[in-house]
């Protein structure tokens, strides 16, 4: 009789990939500590747990069902409604595109923060992020040997956080990667095990290349659980129209969906000087020489327009939709994940990083800066 050998990460994946696996569960791991997202109601129609509401009896419907007290008052036949605790179904997408490995200098290492948030997202005790402290005495912060600053990164980060709470919580989670098409995909289950799948799935290294969101949230209808929780992550940099046909589609479907805006804080304010090399990470590698200065004022208009569209989509689909910017400690990102979530679906078009946002479009495609 043959005697199945356990399966370690050092058997499906290279030594690099199972490095990043394991600095990634650590900083899941650290982000999630002292966070707790509570349980979920479920629409689903029950017959135990929690009365809900009543509503006409029409043929079909249980007999069991029915409120003969009610009935005894009004002459009329209603049906009890309950509402059930349930486990959560989450799937989570994550933008690989080429705009995604745009890196600037203020993002911040992967790594767990000494203070703790409150619910809203703030400060409780006076530690700060190992980054931070480095300006002040000058010692050095220690990332992960692969990381480099990227949004993809961080998106990355937030999504294995995302998951580790998740299955902490004893809910069920999927993640799909993508870029111009649908790259990874990890079903969603809740066993514990199951988080190592989804750190391989968001370890691969990224193809980059161009995305069309809208296009990519139709193709993956039909890998989504049925009326769960998708949480699309990337920096929406592309065709809004698209996008906002998609979202009212995923609602439609009775979806509930959270859009994670990814965004580096040079994609907001535009700090460059003088004359800068830009070159497009999504197509061609296409380079372009422009003054600073001169393009500044409309660059940052644009990117708050574009925002301002990807807000007004959302609010009108009911998406609930938030900025994260790369240099906001992973901790506090997850944080206000979760204060959101408490609030209840659709609580408005949030800032995670105080300040506005929109695309480089204005100068051809995501952006590289590098100064001539």
């Amino acid at each position: 009789m043959l005697k199945a050998r356990q399966m370690r990460l050092a058997d499906l994946f290279r030594a690099r990939d199972v490095s990043r696996i394991e600095s990634l569960r650590l900083i899941a791991r650290g982000a999630v500590e002292g966070l707790s997202a509570g349980r979920h109601r479920s629409a689903k129609k029950g017959s135990s747990v929690e009365f809900k509401e009543h509503r006409p009896y029409v043929p079909g419907d249980e007999v069991r069902n029915i409120d003969w007290k009610a009935f005894g008052k009004s002459d009329r036949l209603y049906i009890r409604e309950f509402e059930e605790e349930t486990n959560l179904r989450c799937m989570i997408l994550v933008d690989q595109s080429g705009s995604m490995a745009y890196a600037g200098e203020r993002a911040l290492p992967l790594a767990s923060t000494d203070s703790k948030p409150d619910p809203n997202g703030n400060r409780t005790d006076k530690g700060t992020d190992k980054k931070r402290k480095s300006a002040a005495d000058g010692s050095k912060a220690s990332p992960p040997s692969w990381w480099k600053g990227t949004k993809q990164e961080f998106a990355c980060g937030l999504a294995a956080s995302l998951s580790y709470l998740l299955l902490s919580n004893q809910d069920s989670v999927g993640v799909m990667t993508f870029d111009a098409r649908i790259r990874e995909y990890v079903p969603p289950r809740m066993l514990p095990s199951h988080l190592n799948t989804i750190l391989g799935s968001l370890a691969i290294e990224s193809r980059g290349g161009e995305t069309d969101l809208g296009l990519v949230l139709r193709h993956s209808l039909s890998k989504l659980p049925r009326r769960g929780l998708v949480v699309l992550v990337s920096d929406g940099l592309g065709d809004v129209e698209s996008l906002g046909r998609s979202l009212t589609l995923l609602r439609a479907e009775r979806q509930d969906v959270i859009f994670l805006q990814v965004l580096d804080p040079d994609e907001l304010d535009f700090p460059f000087d003088d004359r800068i090399e830009f070159r497009d990470l999504e197509s061609d590698g296409r380079r372009e020489v422009v003054d600073a200065r001169q393009v500044r004022s409309r660059y940052v208009e644009a990117m708050q327009r574009h925002n301002a569209t990807i807000a007004a989509a959302c609010r009108r689909s009911r998406v609930d939709h938030l900025i994260l910017t790369t240099d906001l400690p992973l901790v506090d990102a997850l944080a206000r994940f979760v204060a959101m979530r408490q609030a209840g679906p659709v609580s408005g078009s949030l800032s995670g990083s105080g300040q506005q946002a929109v695309p480089p479009d204005a100068l051809g495609g995501a952006v590289k800066g590098v100064s001539s």
